[in-house]
């Protein structure tokens, strides 16, 4: 049995490589090209530091960038998931209902066209300095992403597909979770995904306008002391940390509509 599986591992490996290895080979020569660079053109420690003084004064300070990885961590994924349990369900009312699409409908598309990173200040003169005006920024630059997306959702179901299900004499629940609903989730996914990408973003700029820890706080801070290799570490662990959030929703899009061409297209 262990011994069939290693031709398969080693199969999905050299596939996966034959798909990646043109992103692989880029960043690898990105990195290479920034250290060389470093010493090429002379450039000055204090305005730019090589990747491996990075990953090398980063490990130094990793107890610090550890702890304030999981302070945005937290505020990220905390904001993502309340913003999903809020948007989602009100998605699907205003799809539903002709009162809602005419009034929050176009106040929801309104406050889109607003910069939510403008009340960030306003939250943290009412709320403080501590969690709450955090995630709430959190929830709000996530929130219209899944709401917009919901809408757009639940509301473009085909009419061949109502159709069909009133012929076959279905209830209106039986009609939703098994027609509408797995319709409807695909262009759900794209707004969750929205909501992944901004969801680090967010708690970023929440904490460089006002916050006494998080890696925008711990950026903000080393960049004033003229520390860019420090900066950078932080910046790679957000990077690790939007992405880890990304993948989350991309592995619970697989799992959730395996059938759809998307998912279908990736696994091929």
């Amino acid at each position: 049995m262990a011994s069939s599986d290693k031709p398969q591992a080693r199969s999905r490996l050299i596939k996966w490589l034959s798909y990646w290895w043109m992103g692989i080979a880029f960043f690898v020569a990105f990195f290479a090209f920034w250290e060389a660079s470093i010493s090429l053109f002379d450039i000055p420690r204090y305005i730019l530091t090589a990747p491996s003084t990075v990953v090398q004064n980063g490990w130094a300070d990793i107890s610090t960038l550890l702890y304030y990885t999981w302070i945005t961590g937290f505020e990220a994924f905390l904001g993502f998931a309340i913003a999903i349990v809020i948007g989602l369900p009100l998605g699907l009312a205003i799809s539903f209902s002709s009162v809602l699409k005419r009034t929050i409908y176009p106040f929801f598309v309104s406050l889109e066209m607003v910069p939510k990173i403008a009340f960030a200040p306003l939250f943290i003169s009412w709320l403080g300095f501590g969690l709450m005006p955090k995630i709430i920024i959190v929830v709000l630059v996530c929130f219209f992403p899944v709401v917009l997306n919901a809408i757009l959702a639940f509301s473009s179901l085909p009419d061949e597909l109502s159709n069909f299900a009133r012929a076959t004499g279905a209830g209106r629940a039986k009609a939703f979770f098994r027609l509408r609903l797995p319709a409807a989730l695909p262009q759900c996914f794209v707004g969750f995904k929205y909501a992944a990408i901004n969801a680090t973003v967010g708690a970023t700029i929440a904490e460089f306008i006002g916050s006494d820890r998080g890696l925008g706080f711990y950026i903000q801070i080393v960049t004033g002391n003229m520390r860019p290799d420090l900066a950078f570490a932080g910046i790679l662990l957000l990077t690790l940390l939007g992405l880890f959030l990304f993948g989350l929703v991309t592995a619970a899009e697989r799992l959730l509509i395996p059938w759809h061409i998307s998912v279908r297209r990736k696994a091929a």
